[in-house]
C-alpha cells in the first residue's frame, strides 16, 4: 500500500468525494420525501372524510326523498284525510303493502314508520302499532311514552333531525339519530295529519366511516350546526367537549395537531353539519419512518460498500498508473527537476508519444502516394499472379479499380532523347509533373505513374458498363488533345502518346501497358504526332507472344476453378497471335507446344494428381494438334479448363456439403441452447463467421437464422402434439428465453398460435 500511496490517496478522496456529493444529494432527497409524505398522508385523509361526508350527504338526501315521495303517495293522502276509521281497513292494509314495503337500497330507510294523526296508528313495514303498543318495543331512553308522543308524533317538523340519542330497540341498547318529516309536506301548524319518522342506527353512520377508524385507528365525530351530537366513533363526548373548547384548538382549520391527533375538520354546505377525524400521529407518519428507517439503512450500507468499493478500485487503478510510471522513468529516465506530479510527468511524456504518432501517421501518409506508386508498376509489370491479389492489393493502396475494364497508355515527353545530364533530368522530373498536373487540372480520373526518365503511364479505366468502346476511345482522344494543347500552350511542353487495346480485366492491364508501349515505339520510329492506337500500329512480329506473367497467371486461375478468367486469359493470347501478329508456321507450332507445356505442369501438381481421370486430361493435352488452327486449339483449351474447373469446383461443392452438413448436425443438437449463434456455429466449423453466412445461404437457399427457426418450429410442433408441456415450457425446451418471441415466431412460420395448433391437433 505504501508504494502506491500517493496517487492511492489522490484516487480514494476522489472517490470519497464522489459519495458524498450524492449522499448530500440524497439527504436532501429524503427530507422532501418525508415532507411529500406527510403531506400526502394528511392530503389522504382530508379526501378519505370528504368521501365519507359526501356519501353520509347523499344518504340523507335519499332519506329526504323517500319522505317526499310518501308525500305524494294516493293511498297515504287517503289515509290522512278519512275520517270514518271503521271502514277503511282495506286502505290501511294496501297502505302498508304499497307504501310501505318499498325496496329499499338505503341501509339508512331499514328501520322507520308513519303516524295516521286520524287513526293514532303507527304504521311500519309489514305491520301496524297503537302508539303505547310501539313504544313498548321502540322507545328512547331519555323520553317517556307522553314525551315522546308530544315531541315526535304530535308535533309539525319539517326535515328535523333528532341528535344522537339511546335507544331500545327490542330490548337492544343502541344509539340512533331521527329523521322526521310532517305529511303533507305544507303542514304549518302545530299538528299535522301524519309524521314519517326514520330511525338511523349510529352503526350504520360509523360503518361509513370506518376507513378513518378501522384503517388508522382513530376517531370520529359529527355534530350539527347546534353542535349537538350526530355521530361519535374511537371517542368520548367530554373529550370532544373539552377540545372544542380548548382555545389552542382553530375550529376553522382543516388539519391541526391536537395531542397527539391529527384533526381534520371539514363543515357542510348543506345543513352546517361538522365532521371531524382525529388520526393518530404515529399512525400518520407510519409510511414517512418507514422511508427515514429504509433511508438511513440504504444509505449506511451504500457509504459501506462504496467506501470498501472506493478502496479497491484507488488501488486497482492506481497500481497500473504506477506501473506506468515506472516504465516511462526506465525509458524517459526521472525527473531531474525535483518532484513533479505524477500525471503532469505522465502527461508530458504521452504527449511526446502522441506528438511523435502523429508524425508517424503524417509520414505514412506521405508514403501512401510511395505505395500507390509501387502498386501501380508492378500491375503495369504483370507481377501480380490472381485478380483477388490485385484487389487486395489495391485496398491497401486506396485505389478504386471500378469495374476493373479500361486502357493503358503511355505519354513521351518529346525533345530530351539520348539527354542524361542532372539538369536534363531534373528538367524532366519536373515536366513529368506538370503533365501529371494537367491531367488532374483537366479532370479526368486516372491513375498515373512515372517510368523511365520521359514518360508517363496512364490507366484510363471504364467508368460504367453502358459506355462503348468507340466513346471511351474518343473521349480518350478528346482528353489527351487536351492535355497537349494545355501544356504546350502553358509550359511549351510537347507530349506524344501511345494506347494498347482495351483491358477487360486487371490481371490484362500488362497486356494492354505493352501494346501501348509497343504503339508509342512505333509512332517514335515513324515520326508521328499526338496519339498512336496499338490497332493503328503496323507491327511486324517474328516470335509469338506468350509472356511468363500471362502463364503464372492462367495457372493460379485454373487452380482457383475461375474458369471466365482462365478463358478470357486463353482468348487474349490468342487473340495477340492471331490479330496483332503475322507467325511462322514454326512460331505457331513453338506458341501451341509452350501451351500445352503449361497445361502439363499444371497436372503434375499436388492439387490435381488425387484424381483418377487426369491421366485422360493430359492424353487430351498431349493430343492437340499444333497444325491446327488456333480457334481449333482455343476451343479444345477451353474444354480442358472446363473440366479441370469442373474437378475443382466439385471439391470446393463436396467440402461446402460436409460443411453444412456440420452446421446442420450441430443446430439440431444445440438447438435448445437459447445462446446458439452463428458465431457459435462457425467456432464449431472452424470457419469464419462471414464465410459460413454466405455459404449457408448459397447451398441451401435460406439464411442461418431462418435454418434455425424452422429447427425449433419443428421440435415445437412434436412437444405440441405428444406432451404436455406448457407452451411456456416448450418455448424454453426448444431454445426460447420469451415465451412471447416463441409464440410470435411459431404464428410466423405456422399461421397460428401454438395454443391453436394444439387445439386444433386435439380435436
Amino acid at each position: 500500500m505504501l508504494k502506491y500511496s500517493s496517487v492511492f490517496r489522490k484516487f480514494l478522496i476522489s472517490y470519497v468525494v464522489i459519495l458524498i456529493i450524492p449522499s448530500i444529494g440524497g439527504y436532501m432527497s429524503y427530507l422532501t420525501s418525508i415532507s411529500v409524505t406527510r403531506s400526502i398522508s394528511i392530503e389522504n385523509s382530508v379526501t378519505q372524510l370528504q368521501k365519507s361526508q359526501d356519501i353520509l350527504e347523499r344518504r340523507m338526501a335519499e332519506v329526504e326523498g323517500f319522505t317526499r315521495q310518501l308525500a305524494i303517495n294516493q293511498e297515504l293522502n287517503v289515509l290522512m284525510n278519512e275520517r270514518d276509521n271503521e271502514r277503511n281497513v282495506y286502505g290501511i292494509w294496501k297502505a302498508m303493502r304499497n307504501v310501505l314495503t318499498f325496496g329499499q337500497t338505503n341501509d339508512f330507510l331499514q328501520d322507520y314508520y308513519i303516524y295516521l294523526a286520524n287513526y293514532k296508528l303507527i304504521l311500519t313495514p309489514g305491520s301496524s302499532y297503537r302508539p303505547d303498543h310501539y313504544y313498548d318495543n321502540f322507545h328512547y331512553n331519555d323520553l317517556s311514552l307522553e314525551e315522546w308522543s308530544k315531541e315526535v308524533l304530535e308535533k309539525s317538523h319539517r326535515s328535523e333531525i333528532k341528535p344522537l340519542s339511546s335507544f331500545v330497540s327490542r330490548g337492544t341498547q343502541t344509539s340512533v339519530i331521527t329523521y322526521m318529516q310532517s305529511l303533507p309536506l305544507d303542514s304549518f301548524n302545530d299538528t299535522s295529519p301524519a309524521v314519517a319518522v326514520v330511525i338511523i342506527d349510529e352503526k350504520i353512520i360509523a360503518s361509513l366511516l370506518s376507513g378513518l377508524t378501522e384503517r388508522y385507528g382513530g376517531w370520529v365525530h359529527i355534530s350539527d350546526a347546534e353542535g349537538q351530537t350526530i355521530v361519535l366513533q374511537g371517542s368520548s363526548e367530554p373529550e370532544m367537549v373539552k377540545m372544542v373548547s380548548d382555545p389552542s384548538f382553530d375550529k376553522n382549520e382543516v388539519s391541526q395537531f391536537y395531542g397527539d391527533d391529527l384533526v381534520i375538520t371539514t363543515t357542510s354546505n348543506k345543513n352546517g353539519w361538522v365532521y371531524r377525524a382525529g388520526i393518530p400521529r404515529q399512525v400518520l407518519m407510519e409510511n414517512a419512518n418507514t422511508i427515514k428507517e429504509t433511508t438511513w439503512l440504504i444509505t449506511g450500507g451504500t457509504l459501506l460498500i462504496g467506501l470498501i468499493v472506493g478502496l479497491v478500485l484507488a488501488y486497482r487503478t492506481s497500481a497500473p498508473i504506477n506501473r506506468l510510471l515506472n516504465v516511462m522513468k526506465e525509458q524517459f529516465g526521472k525527473d531531474e527537476a525535483g518532484p513533479r506530479n505524477e500525471f503532469d510527468f505522465l502527461s508530458g511524456n504521452i504527449a511526446d508519444m502522441i506528438t511523435q504518432n502523429k508524425f508517424l501517421e503524417s509520414e505514412l501518409n506521405r508514403q501512401l502516394p510511395l505505395v500507390r506508386d509501387a502498386f501501380l508498376k508492378r500491375l503495369i509489370a504483370g507481377e501480380f499472379k490472381s485478380r483477388d491479389e490485385i484487389l487486395s492489393a489495391a485496398e491497401q493502396a486506396d485505389i478504386d479499380l471500378l469495374q476493373g475494364k479500361g486502357y493503358a497508355g503511355i505519354i513521351q515527353i518529346n525533345g530530351y532523347a539520348g539527354m542524361d545530364s542532372v539538369e536534363i533530368l531534373n528538367e524532366l522530373s519536373a515536366s513529368r509533373l506538370l503533365v501529371k498536373q494537367g491531367l488532374s487540372e483537366l479532370g479526368v480520373d486516372v491513375l498515373m505513374t512515372d517510368i523511365g526518365s520521359d514518360k508517363v503511364v496512364t490507366l484510363f479505366f471504364s467508368m460504367n458498363e453502358e459506355s462503348g468502346k468507340e466513346n471511351e476511345i474518343a473521349d480518350i482522344n478528346h482528353t489527351m488533345e487536351n492535355l497537349a494543347q494545355y501544356v504546350f500552350n502553358e509550359y511549351r511542353i510537347t507530349i506524344q502518346a501511345g494506347f494498347g487495346e482495351l483491358f477487360a480485366s486487371v490481371t490484362e492491364v500488362s497486356l494492354s501497358f505493352d501494346q501501348a508501349n509497343q504503339a508509342l515505339e512505333y509512332a517514335v520510329y515513324m515520326n508521328k504526332k499526338g496519339i498512336m492506337w496499338y490497332n493503328e500500329a503496323q507491327t511486324e512480329n517474328t516470335t509469338y507472344y506468350y509472356p511468363l506473367d500471362s502463364e503464372q497467371r492462367l495457372i493460379s486461375t485454373i487452380r482457383a476453378g475461375e474458369l471466365e478468367e482462365a478463358k478470357r486469359i486463353v482468348h487474349a493470347i490468342i487473340v495477340q497471335n492471331m490479330e496483332q501478329r503475322e507467325l511462322s508456321i514454326e512460331m505457331k507450332h513453338q506458341l501451341v507446344g509452350e501451351m500445352k507445356g503449361t497445361f502439363l505442369k499444371l497436372l503434375d501438381q499436388k492439387a490435381f494428381t488425387e484424381y483418377a481421370s487426369i491421366e485422360s486430361v493430359k492424353r487430351r493435352v498431349i493430343d492437340i494438334g499444333s497444325s491446327e488452327t488456333l480457334e481449333t486449339i482455343q476451343s479444345e483449351f477451353n474444354e480442358i479448363m472446363e473440366e479441370l474447373c469442373g474437378l475443382i469446383a466439385n471439391k470446393k461443392k463436396d467440402a461446402h456439403i460436409q460443411i453444412i452438413k456440420q452446421i446442420k448436425e450441430y443446430t439440431a443438437e444445440m438447438y435448445s441452447d437459447a445462446e446458439l449463434t452463428l458465431y457459435r456455429v462457425a467456432e464449431q466449423v472452424e470457419r469464419p463467421e462471414k464465410y459460413i453466412s454466405q455459404l449457408f445461404k448459397e447451398v441451401t437457399g435460406v439464411n442461418f437464422s431462418d435454418h434455425l427457426v424452422k429447427v425449433r418450429m419443428d421440435q415445437a410442433v412434436v412437444l405440441l402434439k405428444e406432451s404436455g408441456y406448457t407452451v411456456d415450457e416448450i418455448a424454453t425446451r426448444v431454445g426460447y428465453n420469451s415465451s412471447h418471441s416463441f409464440r410470435r415466431a411459431f404464428k410466423r412460420l405456422m399461421g397460428i398460435s401454438p395454443s391453436a395448433y394444439r387445439q386444433c391437433v386435439d380435436e
